[in-house]
């Protein structure tokens, strides 16, 4: 599976951004994917993910409201919407494909399996 995030770049607080991650190989059947951000010294860590089949979605706590998650299964794509930025957002934002569902909770890292190359968000207030 490969995975290519666009859509990150450069916005002022308050400002929306609509990130994407496109699959491609491998795409006939996964658990489900989820978004992951990075700030520079900082741990990994979890956004939000979908249930593939279903389009269920789940936040972390911290990220409910502002950020919502969709899927076009048509398109192997998955979408984060972020609205409201905050400088505290900038981060790399990674996407990832989680094959089985059964590798851990679902906001670990080590759940998934395949990982996106990532794309910046820069927030400045």
């Amino acid at each position: 599976v490969q995975l290519q995030a666009s859509g990150g770049g450069s916005v002022q607080a308050g400002s929306s951004l609509r990130l994407s991650c496109a699959a491609s190989g491998r795409t006939f059947s996964w658990y489900g994917m989820g978004w992951f951000r990075q700030a520079p010294g900082k741990e990994r860590e979890f956004v939000g993910g979908v249930h593939w089949s279903s389009g269920t979605t789940y936040y972390a706590d911290s990220m409910k409201g502002r950020f919502t998650i969709s899927r076009d299964n048509a398109k192997n794509t998955v979408y984060l919407q972020m609205n409201s930025l905050k400088p505290e957002d900038t981060a790399v934002y990674y996407c990832a494909v989680d094959l089985r569902g059964n590798g851990g909770h679902y906001n670990s890292p080590g759940r998934y399996d395949y990982w996106g190359q990532g794309t910046q968000v820069t927030v400045s207030s």
